[in-house]
């Protein structure tokens, strides 16, 4: 828990390489990059696209778009994107600026001048050119930690309907301290770390080591933890995370995006059981954000629903419950990487049943 890694040669302070760090043939085949322009011109961003596994007689599915997370690009989502392709589910995933293969802003532009407010500008414009290339299906939403967060704040200013939301191990919408302060009582040596560090905004994350103590489990192999490492972002905004610190968004704007919210459970919450900084308790926090804002809705007539007891559900670990518009789920024993851990088929197949519910 003490172990102090000074990782210097883990930081990179320039931009990187313009063919960014995941090639053409290190995508598996049924993956398909696009290149978008982002809004303002400052360069493209990356589009991973899997295309539904179908016949001629199916008919088309309403697409899902995944947002990745602090230091992570569309690559996180390859193994979702491939699962549920095979299902039939076309599937999209962005990657922000200064993420994946998408432009990278500089070091300093990055770090201290790019906002939630400009990454959701990504997510935006991806999610658009997603529904125009799929002929104007609506779409299932889907971010992970930060970027759920960004998820629920383009939905709060009602930029874009969706189909409906899944927030996997997301920022809570209501404030994220409580995810702070667990990363401090995570990694005693944070703060002293950063000033070694010169606040480079990867110094909580410089080494194999921290990676896996905060985003996977034990039983993950050192050579996917590499791997995940040499694809993650070179340097992160600061004000990315700062912005959502305290509550950034509306819970009954959120809902009143999403077309699905008369028919059921249109919010998913998926938790990873040993998530050690979005724990379950956090995560129940945010289900009971949007329960709450759904009993409001239902109470003033906005919304034709029921204010339903929330119950425990039929579900792998048998810890889920729906109720009251919101679907929570666990992946037992999965970090917050839970899409990416070895348990990542868990989630998979409790993302299904939930889409397929919609």
């Amino acid at each position: 828990m003490f172990n102090f890694y000074l990782s210097y040669k883990y930081l990179h302070w320039r931009t990187p390489a313009s063919d960014g760090p995941l090639q053409p043939s290190t995508l598996p085949d049924n993956i398909t990059r696009f290149f978008i322009p982002t809004k303002g011109g400052n360069g493209n961003i990356e589009i991973l696209y899997a295309a539904p596994k179908t016949t001629n007689n199916d008919p088309p599915k309403s697409p899902i778009f995944f947002v990745h997370g602090g230091m992570g690009g569309a690559f996180v989502w390859l193994e979702y994107m491939t699962y549920l392709s095979a299902r039939g589910i076309p599937c999209y995933a962005v990657s922000m600026r200064g993420h994946g293969n998408s432009w990278y802003p500089s070091f300093l532009r990055m770090v201290y001048g790019t906002t939630k407010r400009m990454l959701a500008d990504d997510i935006v414009t991806g999610i658009r050119w997603a529904q125009d290339h799929s002929g104007g299906q609506e779409i299932v939403l889907v971010g992970h930690s930060s970027g759920g967060g960004l998820c629920q704040f383009v939905l709060s200013e009602q930029e874009v309907k969706v189909k409906g939301l899944v927030l996997a191990a997301a920022v809570p919408g209501c404030g994220s301290m409580g995810v702070y302060w667990n990363w401090f009582k995570l990694d005693p040596w944070f703060t002293l770390r950063m000033l070694f560090h010169g606040w480079h905004p990867n110094s909580p994350l410089s080494h194999p080591a921290l990676i896996r103590r905060v985003f996977f489990s034990a039983e993950l192999t050192g050579a996917y933890v590499e791997r995940f490492m040499a694809l993650s972002s070179p340097y992160e905004s600061f004000l990315w995370p700062l912005g959502m610190g305290y509550p950034f968004v509306s819970a009954t704007k959120v809902l009143q995006q999403i077309m699905s919210r008369e028919r059921g459970e249109s919010i998913m919450v998926l938790c990873g059981g040993g998530d050690k900084i979005m724990t379950r308790s956090v995560m129940e926090k945010l289900a009971g954000f949007y329960r709450g804002a759904y009993a409001k809705l239902v109470g003033q007539k906005k919304v034709d629903g029921e204010t339903t007891k929330v119950e425990g559900i039929e579900g792998e670990g048998g810890e889920d419950t729906a109720g009251q518009g919101v679907r929570f789920c666990v992946v037992s024993g999965a970090a917050h990487h839970l899409q990416n851990d070895v348990q990542w088929e868990i989630g998979a197949r409790k993302l299904l049943e939930f889409y397929e519910k919609l």
